[in-house]
Order: structure tokens, then sequence, then C-alpha cells
């Protein structure tokens, strides 16, 4: 009998527990694209026979260990302090290398983090495990530096980036766009292109109404993190260039931009059509594309943004910028329209471009639906399931004496 495969899952942000939503762990980012692929990628695969051991940042508000299933180990730490993500790499440092002593691979899933990829090389080098590598914002090919912290992201995460890669056994991406860019670096080019999927059965039946209170009215919808790098500002200021009659803005999701972004709506007297909602569950995704009329990604950088393939799914509109890989999920006139960064007045004409003509909006719909099967979270396991087979084709009995994680 094959033994079954042990996966090392190393990433800053993981699907949070219900208690993460609401006071002190709202403040961790607990809703995000990482934290979705993640979870329902670590579920898909669990289905498939893989053991696996996450350790990943802890809110305060969550639990230290978790058994989701019963191939699944969630870890979760931090350190008694009021910092970013609770300096989590430092007991990660003295955890990673016990369970990578039990693991056959380690994939460890690259963001907005410069402590990531050295926690990998930490938990992999003793055993030489191979090390995946998928990069959901690339320090050196996705992120700009907008100000101080991005700009140390992008010019020492840029480094280990590209040190991390040239020695991995296999870097998945999402877009050909970061594969070519990718493959023209140093070291062997062993970059796999893996389109970002997601949950399709959820779409199928979103649930109660989200805001019946604003039924009646066109609803424009931003879904994500209220951050600098996400531009919901050009999208408040859009808001007060908006022609077609009767439209809200819905903002779902909260973030150190918040108090700025409501104070910008009142200042520029739209106060009464932009709403902040906070965070939500994200089982209520569905609900929230469902009643939008058009989603909106004014992103100032982004390699591929979750709430895209979601509202391919929801067979919804979308109006974002020409960043990153964004074209490669948003096709111009064929699944929604493309602007350029940092211009309000070209983002507002694109949102009244939709909302004013049903025939585009209609054609946009039927577009994003042909598209969505083309974004399975089941089809992204079983890719990512084959790649593994590939590194490791007989994995070692487990340890008569496991560890209890594993």
């Amino acid at each position: 009998m094959c033994a079954a495969l042990r996966v090392l899952r190393l990433c800053s942000v993981f699907e949070p527990p219900a208690s993460a939503l609401a006071g002190r762990g709202a403040r961790f980012d607990p809703i995000g694209g990482m934290q979705e692929h993640t979870g329902s990628l670590t579920r898909a695969l669990a289905r498939r026979g893989v053991a696996q051991v996450v350790i990943t940042a802890r809110p305060p508000t969550a639990p230290w260990l978790e058994r989701p299933d019963a191939r699944t180990t969630v870890i979760r730490v931090a350190l008694p302090v009021r910092r970013p993500r609770q300096l989590y790499a430092i007991p990660a440092a003295a955890v990673a290398p016990i369970a990578g002593a039990a693991a056959d691979l380690v994939h460890v899933h690259l963001g907005e983090d410069l402590a990531i990829l050295p926690l990998a090389a930490l938990a992999a080098r003793p055993r030489r495990l191979p090390v995946v590598i998928t990069v959901h914002c690339s320090l050196s090919h996705t992120l700009s530096a907008v100000d101080p912290r991005t700009w140390l992201l992008r010019s020492l995460g840029g480094w280990l980036e590209r040190r991390a890669e040239a020695g991995a056994a296999a870097t998945i991406v999402y877009t050909r766009r970061l594969a070519q860019l990718l493959a023209a670096g140093p070291g062997p080019p062993r970059v796999h292109v893996i389109r970002r999927g997601v949950d399709r059965t959820r779409f199928a039946e979103p649930g109660d109404r989200f805001l019946p209170e604003l039924d009646g009215r066109r609803r424009v919808v931003f879904l994500g993190r209220l951050v600098r790098a996400k531009g919901v500002r050009l999208l408040v200021q859009a808001a007060g260039r908006l022609r077609t009659p009767h439209v809200d803005v819905v903002l779902v999701g909260d973030g150190p931009e918040r108090p700025a972004l409501e104070r910008l709506a009142r200042r520029l007297g739209v106060g009464d059509r932009v709403h902040v909602t906070g965070f939500v569950p994200h089982r209520r995704v569905p609900a929230v594309l469902a009643s939008a009329d058009l989603l909106v990604l004014p992103s100032l950088y982004e390699e591929l943004g979750t709430v895209l393939i979601e509202a391919l799914q929801a067979g919804l509109p979308v109006v974002a910028t020409r960043v990153g890989g964004i074209p490669e999920a948003v096709e111009h006139g064929v699944t929604g329209l493309l602007v350029e960064p940092g211009d309000a007045r070209r983002l507002a004409a694109a949102i009244d471009e939709v909302l004013s003509n049903p025939d585009l909006a209609h054609r946009l719909r039927a577009g994003a639906r042909r598209r969505a099967p083309q974004h399975d979270v089941e089809a992204v396991a079983d890719a990512v399931h084959e790649l593994y087979r590939s590194l490791v084709p007989h994995p070692a009995p487990a340890p008569r004496r496991p560890l209890p994680a594993l």
C-alpha cells in the first residue's frame, strides 16, 4: 500500500475561523485571496488523501491548534505583541523544522512577506526536502513601491524571491505573464502555470440577499481589504463623478484605509452613496456578488485577485485596472473593462459605460459565465497533486513515532 504524501504548508495567512472576523481579529486582514486559496486547496488535497500541516500566523481570536479534518492540522503561531502578524515568524522558525522532519515536501505561499521563504528553507534544509513555491504576489515583478514598506519588500523581498525560486523544485504561478518573467531569470525554469480556482459549487445557490435595504438602486461593489494597494480611494473619487443615477458604491471589507475612505466620501459629498460594510464571512461572497450590478477592482498592483475569479463564477461584469496579471482574467470587452491605474475620471467613465449599456452588460455577463469553468479548485487540486507526485513519487512510510501534528 502506498504511503500517504505528507506536506508542510507555510503561509503567512490562512482561512480564518469565525472568531477572527470581528473585534481584535479583524485587524489582521482575516479575509483575502491567499486565505481563500490556501484554505480551499488544503481541503481539496485532503480529499485526495494528502496529509497536511499548515503553519501560519495567529489572529488573537483564533485557536492555536485546529484539526479541520482527519488529514489536516493547522498550527497558528504568534508572539504577545501588537505588531503586524504578531511577529509570527519567530515562533514559526522553531516549529517549522520540527514539522519538516515528518514531511515529504514543503509548499510555501509567497505574498507580501519577507519571512516566509527563509522559513521554508529552514524547514526543508535538514532533510533536503523539495520546495514548491506558489507566487500569490511576486515581490520582484508584481509589487510596486508605493510607500516605504513596499519599497523594502520589493528590494529585499525581491532578492529573497529570486534566490528561492532558483533553488525551488517547482514554482507555481497563476498567469502566463509571470511565468515568462520568471523563466527569463537565473536558474532552470521550473515554472508551472496553474490557474487560480475557487469552489464553483458555492455559486450555484448564493443564499440570502446581501444588504436588501439597498434594493431598487444600481450597486457597484468592491470586495477586499481596504489598503492603499487596492486603490479604493480612486473608487470613492470615481463615485463623485458617476453620471448614472441611483448608484450605490458598496465597499465590502475592512482595513487601515477605512477611516480615511469614510472621511473622503463625506468630503466629496457622496457619504450617502458610499457604504462600508466591514468584513463579511467568505461564505457570504456569492450573495455579495449576486446582489451587484458590477464589481470594481482598482488595484495599483495585483497579480490576480481571487475576487476576479469569483466574479466569473457569479457571471458578474468587472471594471479593473490594467496591472499585473489582471488582463488574463478580465479580458477587455469580453468579461469586463480595463482602465489604467490612478485615473478616477476614466474609472468613472468605465463604470458608467457598463451601467448605462444593457447590451454591453449582457455580453460581459455571458463572457464571464463561459470563462468560469476554467477556474475550478478541483482542477487546481488535481494539477497540484500531480506536481507533488512528480516530485515525491514514493513517499516514505510515516515515522514510527510520528509527531502529533502529522
